[in-house]
C-alpha cells in the first residue's frame, strides 16, 4: 500500500487468487451499523467524486470522516457492486465539505461551524494545506480579526501535535467527543494508555464505562479471558447491582451473574474476582449468621460500598446513642398552639425532645408538614439553630415555603468544593445547626445519607420525616427501611388523614392503593371539576395521543396549568412504546417543535432545543448539580459549542458533549420522580408496563399529584400493580450491622 495516494489509485495486489484493493475517500453517510458495531453500511465519495457502498465491520464511523479501506470488490445480490472492507483507517477529509465538518468537529478549540465555513468558502480543499503552511493568508478572510486569526493559528498548531492521536482514537470507534475526554485525561500518551490497558477508560474517563472500554479492547485484540478485562468486568457487574438498588450481593449469584454479563465460564469469573479483590476494587465478607459461625453467607461488595456501609453503621451507632442533645430545649418551649394536634401529632413533636434521631413518616394528608411546622416554631422560641434539608430543589423549595423558613438540597448545604473534591461540611467541620430536619428521606442511599450523616455533630437533634411506603431510594441500599427495623430511632408513624376532609380524591385513592384496594376510578359529572380522573384506553398508540391532547390543550384549557411548566408524564418505564423515551419525543416535537428561530444542537441520536425541559442524571458536583435535578434549556451557543440550562435558583453551562448527562423531561420514570410534586400529574398504566407494575411504584406516582392527577390505561394493568406487593430484594448488610451495636 506504499503508492496510496490523494488521487484514489486502486491498488491491487495478490492474496492467493483474490485481488484486494485499497478505497479512499470521505463517508457521505452511515446507511446502517449493528448494534454492536459488527457490521456497518456507508456511503463513500471517494477522491473523484464517485459514490461506492462500503460494507464491513467499520466502527465510529460518522459523515464527513476521511477513511481508507482495504478489501475486495463484490456483486451483491440484491444490493449490486459493493465494496467489502476487511480493514480500515481513518484519515484526513479532502473535500471542502468534509474538511468544513472536521474543522467544526469540536476537535479544535476556537472553530466553531461559523469560522469553519468562512475557512473553507476562501480556500476550499487546499485548506489544510494553509492551515498547516501558510497559516498568515487567514488575514484574507473577511471578518476574522487579527485575534481570532492568532487563535485559530495557535489552535491548529497544537492540534497538528495531536491530530494522529485522534485519528488513532476514531479508529478505534472513539468518537470525537469521547476523543476529546481521553485526551483531555491522557494527553499525549493515550495511545500508550489504551493498548496497555483499555478498561482504564471506564474508570477515569468521564462518560466512558466498562461497554465502550470492551469494545475498544475488543478492537485491539484482547481475549474475553484477559486479566484486565475479568477484573474490570467484576467492577462493571458490581456498578450494575448498584444501580439496581443493591449495596452487595450473595458470592455464588455474583460469580454466575458476572460470568454471564462477561460471557465466559464460571471459573474466568472467580479469577476476575480474586484479581479485583487484590487490586482494592472489591471486598468478600463472611456473614456469621450464627454465632458458633456454622450458619454463614459470603457477601461482595465494591470497597467504596463496602466502607460505606460500616461506617454509616458506626455513625448512626453513636448517634443515636447520646445522652444530652440540643433538642431537650424544646420541652421547655411548649407554648399555646391554635393547631389541634392529634396523639400521633404530639408524640412526633414531644419526640424530638426525648430522642436525639427521630423519625416522622406517614402517608399524603396525615399533617406531616403540619408537625413539622410546629417543631421548627417550637424550635425557635427554644433559640435553637435550625437547619432544614431534602434531597432535591423541589422537596427543599416546598419545606422551605411550609415551614417559612429557609431549606437548603443535602448537597448544598453540606457545601461541594470542586477544588478540594471534598464536602466542605463531614467528619471534620461539622454542621453549625443545633437542630437538622431533613425531609424525603426515604430518597437517602447509603452515599448520600453517610455524606448527611458525617457531617452531624454529637449532640444535634436530627428529625428524619418521610413516607416508608414509598419506593425506595434510586441509588444502593434500603436506608429508611433499615433505620426504622433496627428499632435505633424512636418513629412517629402518622395515619389520620386530614387532606381527606378537603375532597382530595387524590388523598384518598392513593391511601387505598398503599391499603392494598383499587383506587375509585367512578366517573364524574362533567360540569364537575375534581382532581383525580381515570381515562380507559388499552391501545398504546391511543393512550400516546391521548397523553398529547391531555398535555397540549386539554388541561391547559380546563384547569389553566402551563403545559412547559406545570404538567408532568410519569412512566413506570423508560423502553415501550409508552414509556419515557418515546413519551420524551412525541412531547417535544408537540411542546417545542422544531423552528427556524430556536436554537437546537444533536447530541448523538437526540436534538435538544432552547426551551426544552431536562432533567440531570448524575451528581456533578463541580457544576453543582444533581441526580434528579430539573431545568429548562435557555440558551445554545454554537461558536462555544455550549448550552445553558436554567435550574432552581441556578444557571449551569455545559460543553455539547456534556449533554449525556441530560434526558429530556416532559415525561420521566416514577423513580426519577421522588422527592418532587407538580400541579399536575399524567400516569400511563398499560401492561406493556408489567415488568414494572407494582403497588409502591404506582403509590409513588399518585402521590407526585398535587392539584390533579389523571391516569391512562387499563383496568387489567391498574389491578396489577396494586396487588403485586412484592417488593424486589435489595442486599444490604447496613440493618444488621445497626442491630449488632
Amino acid at each position: 500500500m506504499d503508492d496510496l495516494n490523494l488521487t484514489n489509485t486502486e491498488v491491487e495486489k495478490k492474496a492467493g487468487s483474490i485481488l484486494e484493493h485499497s478505497l479512499r475517500g470521505e463517508i457521505k453517510n452511515v446507511v446502517f451499523a449493528s448494534d454492536d458495531e459488527t457490521y456497518t453500511v456507508l456511503k463513500l465519495i471517494d477522491t473523484k467524486g464517485a459514490e461506492h457502498v462500503v460494507v464491513g465491520p467499520i466502527t465510529g464511523a460518522y459523515a464527513g470522516q476521511g477513511i481508507e479501506v482495504l478489501g475486495i470488490w463484490e456483486n451483491h445480490r440484491e444490493h449490486g457492486r459493493q465494496f467489502k472492507a476487511k480493514s480500515y483507517k481513518y484519515i484526513l477529509p479532502s473535500t471542502p465539505d468534509g474538511i468544513k465538518r472536521y474543522l467544526s468537529s469540536g476537535l479544535i478549540y476556537g472553530i466553531g461551524p461559523k469560522y469553519a465555513e468562512a475557512i473553507v468558502n476562501k480556500f476550499g480543499e487546499r485548506t489544510l494545506d494553509i492551515l498547516d503552511n501558510y497559516s498568515s493568508r487567514l488575514n484574507e478572510i473577511p471578518g476574522l480579526g487579527k485575534k481570532r486569526v492568532e487563535m485559530v493559528k495557535t489552535a491548529w498548531k497544537e492540534h497538528e501535535q495531536k491530530r494522529d492521536i485522534f485519528i488513532f482514537l476514531q479508529s478505534l470507534g472513539i468518537s470525537t467527543a469521547y476523543a476529546i475526554r481521553i485526551y483531555k485525561v491522557y494527553g499525549d500518551k493515550s495511545p500508550q494508555v489504551i493498548r496497555e490497558n483499555p478498561y482504564r477508560l471506564a474508570e477515569e474517563v468521564d462518560g466512558i464505562g466498562f461497554i465502550m472500554s470492551d469494545k475498544i479492547g475488543g478492537s485491539l485484540g484482547l481475549q474475553k479471558t484477559d486479566d484486565a478485562r475479568l477484573s474490570a468486568g467484576v467492577l462493571y457487574s458490581l456498578n450494575r447491582l448498584s444501580e439496581a438498588g443493591h449495596v452487595c450481593y450473595p458470592e455464588s449469584e455474583f460469580i454466575k451473574n458476572t460470568a454471564k454479563l462477561l460471557d465466559v465460564e464460571e471459573a474466568n469469573a472467580v479469577r476476575g474476582l480474586d484479581i479485583a479483590i487484590e487490586k482494592g476494587y472489591a471486598v468478600r465478607e463472611t456473614i456469621n449468621e450464627s454465632s458458633d459461625g456454622v450458619l454463614s453467607k459470603k457477601m461482595i461488595y465494591s470497597t467504596y460500598l463496602y466502607n460505606a456501609e460500616k461506617e454509616l453503621a458506626s455513625i448512626l451507632n453513636g448517634l443515636c446513642n447520646v445522652k444530652v442533645h440540643h433538642g431537650q430545649k424544646i420541652k421547655e418551649a411548649e407554648i399555646q398552639s391554635k393547631i389541634l394536634f392529634n396523639p400521633g401529632q404530639l408524640q412526633a413533636v414531644d419526640s424530638v425532645a426525648q430522642f436525639p434521631l427521630s423519625i416522622i413518616t406517614g402517608g399524603p394528608g396525615v399533617g406531616k408538614t403540619t408537625v413539622v411546622g410546629e417543631i421548627v416554631r417550637r424550635a425557635k422560641f427554644a433559640r435553637l439553630k435550625v437547619y432544614l434539608a431534602a434531597p432535591t430543589g423541589r422537596a427543599s423549595k416546598r419545606l422551605s415555603e411550609s415551614c417559612k423558613s429557609i431549606a437548603m438540597t443535602i448537597h448544598r448545604m453540606l457545601k461541594w468544593e470542586p477544588e478540594k473534591r471534598s464536602f466542605y461540611y463531614g467528619s471534620k467541620i461539622a454542621l453549625p445547626c443545633d437542630l437538622l430536619i431533613v425531609d424525603e428521606v426515604s430518597m437517602l442511599d447509603i452515599p448520600l445519607a453517610l455524606y448527611l450523616f458525617r457531617a452531624i455533630a454529637q449532640g444535634t437533634t436530627v428529625v428524619m420525616v418521610g413516607d416508608s411506603d414509598q419506593l425506595p431510594s434510586v441509588g444502593p441500599g434500603t436506608f429508611l427501611a433499615d433505620l426504622i427495623m433496627s428499632g435505633k430511632a424512636k418513629v412517629t408513624h402518622l395515619t389520620q388523614i386530614y387532606r381527606q376532609k378537603e375532597g382530595s380524591r387524590i388523598i384518598t385513592n392513593a391511601h387505598a392503593v398503599n391499603a392494598g384496594r383499587l383506587p375509585d376510578i367512578s366517573p364524574v359529572p362533567k360540569d364537575v371539576l375534581t382532581d383525580f380522573y381515570w381515562i380507559e384506553q388499552e391501545e398504546p398508540d391511543q393512550v400516546l395521543k391521548t397523553i398529547c391532547d391531555m398535555v397540549r390543550d386539554r388541561i391547559p384549557k380546563r384547569f389553566g396549568f402551563d403545559p412547559m411548566r406545570d404538567v408532568q408524564v410519569l412512566s413506570p418505564m423508560n423502553r415501550a412504546s409508552c414509556g419515557t423515551i418515546a413519551l420524551n419525543k412525541l412531547l417535544q416535537s408537540e411542546l417545542n417543535p422544531e423552528d427556524k428561530h430556536r436554537m437546537h444542537f444533536t447530541f448523538g441520536d437526540m436534538i435538544y432545543r432552547s426551551g426544552d425541559r431536562v432533567m440531570q442524571t448524575s451528581n456533578n458536583y463541580d457544576k453543582g448539580v444533581f441526580n434528579g435535578d430539573m431545568g429548562r434549556i435557555i440558551g445554545i451557543m454554537h461558536e462555544d459549542k455550549k448550552f445553558r440550562v436554567a435550574f432552581e435558583g441556578s444557571m449551569v453551562d455545559y460543553d455539547y458533549i456534556e449533554a449525556d448527562q441530560l434526558n429530556l423531561a416532559y415525561a420521566i420514570t416514577v423513580h426519577k420522580s421522588q422527592g418532587s410534586e407538580f400541579p399536575a400529574v399524567i400516569i400511563p398504566m398499560l401492561t406493556q408496563h408489567f415488568m414494572m407494575l407494582q403497588k409502591n411504584l404506582l403509590y409513588t406516582a399518585m402521590t407526585r399529584a398535587k392539584k390533579l392527577l389523571v391516569i391512562i390505561g387499563s383496568k387489567k394493568a391498574l389491578g396489577m400493580a396494586v396487588n403485586n406487593t412484592r417488593l424486589e430484594p435489595r442486599f444490604s448488610m447496613l440493618l444488621d450491622r445497626l442491630k449488632k451495636f
